[in-house]
């Protein structure tokens, strides 16, 4: 049975060929297909989209990649489709430029992951959790976005735990055209280090930073004044631009022991998000999405923050995998959950600070095949909101069978 450690990078990597060796065309890929039902019909969920109106159980293919990639001495090329019952849709579409006989310099450009921290890079088809945590896929939806990057990977062993990427981007996403003329940046440092404790201890660590705009087309922009917003008319907000800055910050923990391999994986971002109202039109938690279209309304301005804990231990030598994961966003850090829907603070159901709570397991069937069982147990805190006045019923449960090839 092949167990790939966390730390081998490459394989779990988005914004890598399946291998940096020459090779020709090789095409790899994984389908999840799975069964889900949620708390209540009609719910609004990150565990793999909204349930339609009056359903609360669904069969879907989760995700469906076929990924082809070619690589010689100078470079590698990657495109990746995503098909569901949805449609199919582009996910990767990047070339990558090195020098012949080195990694250490590489220069990416195309459609490709945001070299944000870690979950974000990690590939679906690795993760242990059967979704990235609520923050992320708010903020990054869909992860990638078109642009240029540069990697640097020390070749001298005795740097080569470090690795820094810098990425210039349209800052509109994964399937947008951009909308206007500024350009978004995303930083990262990470450290690895594979084989500590006599090769049973693997850490990795890192920090991470998006710099970015999103350009206002409406005169008046929302301002927190600590509880709630006021409007801030006192001059055309038109053609200005609001700052949409990050920073974060994740650790990676292995330990192989006699019990088995334990690992423990935890993120944090925070920072200033434009957003809009939260209405019936829009589900309150996207409300603070990043923009794929230029806003028309007005916008927003939250500190917001959020992270995410994952524990998995795989037991002894068996097949079986127990997983824990704990995460919790807030989009806006300035105001108190329970002053949210009160009288003329002009808060809305896009502040509401959500944490969920997933347990499950894994079992490997063998080296290609794998079967997952999780629960999500999803909280709200109460607000003056009618909708929101008490926790909403929005669990869910999945039960996912995937195959890697």
């Amino acid at each position: 049975m092949a167990i790939l450690s966390p730390f081998s990078l490459l394989a779990q990597s988005n914004n890598a060929p399946s291998s940096y060796d020459p090779h020709e065309i090789a095409i790899t890929g994984y389908l999840q297909t799975q069964y889900q039902r949620a708390q209540s019909g009609g719910i609004s969920s990150f565990s793999g989209g909204d349930f339609a109106k009056n359903s609360k159980d669904r069969f879907m293919i989760r995700r469906g990649r076929l990924k082809i990639d070619r690589a010689d001495k100078y470079s590698s090329i990657v495109f990746q489709i995503d098909a569901t019952q949805n449609g199919v849709q582009l996910m990767d579409a990047f070339i990558q430029l090195h020098q012949p006989n080195s990694k250490q310099l590489m220069f990416t450009a195309g459609l490709f992951n945001r070299p944000f921290g870690y979950s974000i890079v990690y590939s679906s088809g690795y993760r242990d959790f059967p979704e990235r945590a609520r923050v992320f896929q708010t903020l990054m939806p869909r992860e990638r976005d078109l642009g240029a990057m540069i990697s640097f990977r020390p070749d001298n062993k005795a740097f080569h735990f470090l690795t820094a990427e810098v990425a210039v981007i349209n800052g509109s996403g994964h399937s947008a055209r951009d909308y206007d003329s500024k350009k978004d940046i995303v930083g990262n440092l990470g450290f690895k280090f594979d084989s500590l404790a006599n090769g049973k201890l693997h850490l990795g660590f890192g920090g991470s930073f998006y710099k970015g705009y999103v350009r206002s087309n409406t005169d008046t922009l929302m301002r927190s004044n600590g509880n709630g917003f006021i409007k801030d008319g006192s001059t055309s907000y038109t053609d200005s631009y609001a700052k949409r800055d990050y920073y974060g910050a994740n650790l990676q923990l292995q330990y192989d022991n006699p019990l088995g391999s334990t690992s423990f994986k935890a993120e944090y971002i925070g920072g200033k998000q434009p957003g809009v109202a939260g209405s019936s039109k829009l589900a309150g938690p996207l409300a603070s999405q990043s923009f794929s279209a230029q806003p028309e309304t007005n916008l927003y301005l939250r500190e917001f923050s959020g992270y995410y804990l994952w524990f998995s231990h795989r037991i002894a030598k068996t097949k079986l995998t127990a997983l824990a994961a704990y995460d919790v966003y807030d989009p806006n850090n300035e105001v108190n959950e329970s002053e949210i829907g009160a009288a003329n603070n002009n808060t809305t159901s896009g502040d509401i600070k959500f944490s969920t709570l997933g347990y499950g397991m894994s079992y490997l069937i063998n080296g290609r095949l794998k079967l997952t069982l999780y629960n999500e147990h999803v909280v709200n805190d109460k607000t003056q909101l009618p909708q929101y006045l008490d926790d909403i019923k929005d669990d869910v449960f999945t039960a996912r069978l995937q195959y890697r090839w």
